[in-house]
């Protein structure tokens, strides 16, 4: 009701705009004399428009005051603008350029104003319309569209953001690390990877930067940025509503606002909700699993006392209750343990089988509920003043994000884990303040202060079930099958993390000579980290109060230290470096832009908050602390324009990392998320390209493709592969390998994207329109799934096919597409991880199956 209520008010108010109003008439016709159909007009500084109809003609509601400018663009000709000072009987006559040429894109990365191809960094732009035209409405879609991208998420805490394979350790996310991808809204850092779950709420564009950018950004970013920027307030009214339909039960709608409050200050609120039924069936529930229900809101004011100064007041809320991400069993590898230790034997002795062996069936048994809860949210202050030839500016920003997760960790429907779950509340706030502009015309810049302190609370619970003896089962006695003895038995963990990070970096651009570019740029970092930890095991059978002899109670309790002891320490760290960039661009003409850039860079120290493995029975706490990433890197690459409407790029780069911060699965039940270690060194080679194609005004394409060379150059306390569990080497159990040479998971080889767009002047009702119909492919080839390259966890190669099928309505702002994703129904896994305890059976994190639906937009 209050939608249809707004709506029906702001169509008066545009009818009052228009009441009573002189027609103004014309006709747009092309360089060859022929109409320009569909061509779009409007009165600039205000919200009265019309559309040319097929003869090229169109009339106008004309102002009461003179002068004004009309504005005149069509897909495939330069924007126009025809300042009227008197009103004529006569038409007006309006040619329009052909411009087959691609447009260039605008962005805003380095602080300025300025089109990609110019910008001397591999750099990749998606537009909001394109967005939301291809349905990606969170960075897990995006990565279809930008193959350099890679995104892993078992649930939102567990995601993951990389670029070019770096970034985050692969598997299971630990709190005690920063991201080495930065994630930024309208200037604000986000620094909790689980912002990338999240629904897109109004934006305007994406630009995602690859390589180190910590002399352009607040926060150091090691292995690439998002640099996201959202609508923002108009002073002209205006509103967006759209609504989606899908099978599965889907629906999601999105709406957008925008107008004046007053002469100095407007407002924008924008809108989006998405459900969806579950893909995986429960069997034991008779419930449908891994569904999406999510909620957010976005709202604006921007007040500009004078031309010079623009201060925006933004906050947001984002909620998730998804019933979902359920794992499913995806295989059972054979270890080295004992025969009695292998899963097939524990679950037969259990009189046990799984719902299906074959993942694609999306069944499962779980007897734990998969719930989610995540939510995200923060209010900030930009406040932006031109002062000189630059503009200061000054970002104050204050987040949050819980975590409430319930989760089914040996993934079957045994109580062997019967509880696995890790609250977090996270609070930040952070302060930067920069100068950027064109100080002069050959020298222009960006310099910058940034600061964030954060806290992470954490507050865990894991606990055995009734059949925990048969999976924590060491040895033949048969004391293991006590009954009682690990049934809720767990621990209970209550752990925080303080961290702080302050930065002063520079980025300058220098055109020494025509065409030639020196860029140099300088960072320095502080980072703190303070960590506190503490786990209480209790719970299951009292072994001090057990009837049966001291050396039985001995046993039993040995056999529950096995499981779960008690751990706590104190740690902290800090580090601070001094790193540079040193980058060449020469753009010869106006087709051919050609840099090199060799940079260094060091993501933040870490520290371990999830438990720590154990030797000789106390906590390894000098693994406590994980080293910060020494980065350095160089790339080389051209940027082209071979003909108006070709653009192709070509870019090769190379990181070298030493002290690589890396995900460890311990076999130890008690270590319950893994634990980070350092890594000797790695390396990350490879090519990217990029192209679009415009053939004329009906076919445009594009596409992306990435080879990718990932290895440890040295890694020689790596956990041993999941089949090696339980491997000896004279007797004596190992629990680590040399993996020097092995290839890094979550990065495929290759990996690419295609697309293309046909496009035709068409009616819908009778009124001018676009019909379109598109299609894109992504591809990307096998990867390792496995911290320890594994025969067994290792993910097939697939690809996937996207299209959709519609029209625009620019006169009536109307436009509706059918739409479907991965139409092929390919199946495929995300990723791969082995249960807890490392019993030999591992889970898949399925691709969605086949979706289809409809979408209708609807603009003023």
């Amino acid at each position: 009701m209050g939608k249809r209520f707004l709506f029906v008010l702001l169509l008066t108010a545009l009818t009052q705009v228009s009441f009573g109003q002189t027609a103004l008439k014309g006709i747009i016709k092309d360089g060859k004399g022929q109409p320009v159909e569909a061509a779009s007009i409007k009165v600039k500084g205000t919200v009265i428009n019309a559309v040319a109809d097929g003869k090229g003609q169109f009339s106008i509601p004309a102002p009461k005051e003179l002068p004004f400018t009309l504005l005149i663009s069509s897909a495939g000709y330069y924007p126009s603008e025809v300042e009227i000072t008197e009103l004529k009987e006569a038409e007006l006559n309006i040619v329009l350029i052909d411009n087959n040429q691609l447009s260039e894109v605008v962005i805003t990365s380095r602080r300025r104003i300025e089109t990609a191809q110019n910008v001397p960094i591999a750099i990749s732009v998606v537009g909001g319309a394109q967005i939301e035209n291809a349905g990606a409405f969170n960075v897990n879609r995006l990565k279809e569209l930008i193959p350099s991208v890679q995104l892993y998420t078992s649930n939102p805490r567990n995601t993951g953001i990389n670029i070019r394979g770096l970034g985050s350790p692969f598997g299971l996310t630990n709190d005690g690390l920063d991201p080495g991808v930065g994630f930024y809204v309208d200037g604000v850092y986000f620094a909790r990877p689980a912002a990338a779950t999240l629904d897109f709420i109004d934006i305007e564009q994406i630009e995602v930067l690859r390589g180190p950018q910590g002399t352009l950004f607040g926060k150091n970013t090691t292995s690439g940025a998002f640099n996201i920027t959202t609508r923002k307030p108009s002073f002209n009214p205006g509103a967006n509503f759209e609504v989606s339909y899908g099978n599965y039960g889907y629906i999601q709608a999105k709406s957008s606002i925008t107008g004046a409050l007053s002469k100095k200050i407007a407002g924008r609120l924008s809108f989006s909700g998405t459900q969806r039924n579950g893909l995986i069936e429960n069997v034991r529930t008779g419930k449908y699993t891994n569904d999406i229900n999510n909620l957010g809101l976005r709202g604006q004011l921007l007040f500009k006392p004078s031309v010079n100064t623009s201060i925006t007041v933004a906050g947001d809320l984002s909620r998730q209750r998804p019933d979902g991400y359920a794992q499913v069993v995806a295989g059972v590898v054979q270890t080295k343990r004992a025969a009695y230790r292998q899963f097939n034997a524990i679950i037969a002795d259990l009189n046990y089988t799984l719902p299906s062996t074959n993942a694609f069936d999306r069944k499962i048994d779980h007897d734990v509920p998969w719930n989610s809860g995540n939510d995200l949210g923060g209010a900030s202050l930009n406040i932006e003043q031109k002062l000189g030839p630059g503009t200061l500016t000054a970002t104050t920003a204050w987040r949050y994000w819980n975590w409430d997760p319930s989760n089914d960790r040996d993934f079957t429907g045994l109580q062997a884990l019967a509880k696995s779950q890790n609250p977090a509340k996270h609070q930040n706030w952070s302060q930067e303040i920069r100068y950027a502009g064109q100080l002069s015309s050959r020298l222009s810049g960006v310099v910058g202060l940034f600061y964030i302190d954060q806290e992470v609370k954490i507050n865990g619970t894991e606990e055995s079930g009734k059949d925990q003896w048969r999976f924590s089962q060491s040895s033949t006695s048969n004391l293991w099958q006590t009954p009682g003895l690990f049934e809720g038995f767990g621990i209970y963990t209550k752990a925080s993390i303080k961290s702080k990070s302050a930065a002063a970096f520079a980025n300058i651009d220098w055109e020494v000579a025509e065409g030639f570019h020196i860029l140099p740029g300088l960072r320095y970092n502080y980072d703190k980290k303070d960590v506190v930890y503490n786990r209480v095991a209790a719970g299951g059978l009292d072994t001090a109060s057990y009837n049966g002899t001291t050396a039985q109670k001995t046993t039993l309790q040995g056999f529950k230290n096995g499981v779960y002891t008690s751990q706590s320490y104190v740690a902290n760290a800090d580090e601070n470096n001094l790193t540079y960039q040193l980058t060449l661009s020469y753009r010869a003409n106006k087709y051919i832009n050609a840099f090199a850039t060799y940079s260094t860079s060091f993501k933040p120290v870490g520290v371990n908050v999830a438990g720590l493995p154990t030797v000789n029975g106390q906590a390894a706490t000098d693994l406590a602390v994980i080293k910060p990433e020494d980065v350095r890197h160089y790339e080389v690459g051209v940027k082209t324009n071979p003909t108006d409407n070709f653009i192709f790029n070509l870019i090769y780069h190379n990181t070298n990392i030493k002290n690589y911060q890396t995900n460890v699965q311990s076999a130890e039940l008690g270590v319950n998320r893994g634990y980070i270690a350092n890594a000797e060194e790695v390396n990350v080679k490879g090519v990217e390209v990029d192209a679009n194609y415009k053939v004329n005004n009906h076919f445009l394409f594009y596409g992306a493709l990435a080879y990718t060379d990932a290895k440890y150059v040295k890694f020689t306390n790596a956990p041993l592969p999941l089949e090696e569990t339980g491997l000896t080497e004279n007797g004596v159990q190992k629990a680590f390998k040399d993996i020097s040479g092995g290839v890094l998971p979550g990065i495929s080889k290759w990996s690419g994207s295609l697309g293309g767009e046909f496009s035709t002047a068409s009616a819908f009702l009778n009124k001018p329109a676009k019909f379109f119909i598109a299609l894109e492919s992504f591809y990307r080839s096998s990867f390792s799934s496995s911290p320890s390259p594994s025969a067994y966890l290792n993910i097939d190669g697939y690809t996937l096919v996207n299209g959709r099928v519609g029209f625009r309505a620019t006169n009536t702002g109307f436009s509706a597409f059918i739409w479907g994703r991965n139409i092929f129904n390919k199946n495929y896994y995300e990723q791969l991880l082995p249960a807890g305890g490392n019993a030999g059976h591992y889970a898949g994190v399925l691709g969605d199956q086949a979706t289809y639906g409809v979408t209708l937009r609807y603009s003023l």
